[in-house]
């Protein structure tokens, strides 16, 4: 073989070994997912919300957050001012260690005038996304 087709199938060779170490990092990002379903725990006004992302490739971090509707409800199953419904909004950064993190945000509610018995606080609509990747869930049910 010659010095110019050696040169030649070197160039070649290393465009090829480049673009598949690129189409292999970006399928990796591509397949990010949550394993199983994020989920959630009550503890008196306070709620936290838990879960795991895999398929993350070469990522650091992973922003993580959750969202939904708090409210402070009567035994008539009503809220009874609307200052005792409000929407809360809680997020973080969370490591990526071998493609995966585990990420847990709490949120406590907080009313004024407080939601004391016979009233009862119940959050509703939780919503999880991991904005890095373009994940979402909703939580079903109320909590």
């Amino acid at each position: 073989m010659t010095f110019a087709r050696r040169r030649l199938s070197l160039v070649v060779g290393t465009i090829l070994t480049v673009l598949a170490l690129s189409a292999t990092a970006a399928f990796a990002v591509s397949n990010a997912h949550f394993v199983g379903s994020p989920t959630a725990t009550r503890s008196d006004d306070t709620l936290t919300v838990s879960g795991k992302v895999a398929g993350l490739g070469n990522v650091d971090t992973i922003f993580v957050e959750v969202s939904g509707t708090v409210s402070c409800i009567n035994p008539g199953s009503k809220h009874p001012k609307a200052a005792n419904k409000e929407a809360f909004d809680v997020s973080g950064d969370f490591p990526v260690q071998n493609g995966k993190a585990n990420f847990s945000l709490t949120v406590t509610a907080s009313f004024s005038p407080s939601c004391s018995p016979p009233m009862t606080v119940v959050f509703t609509n939780v919503r999880v996304e991991d904005t890095t990747n373009n994940l979402s869930a909703n939580l079903p049910g109320t909590f």
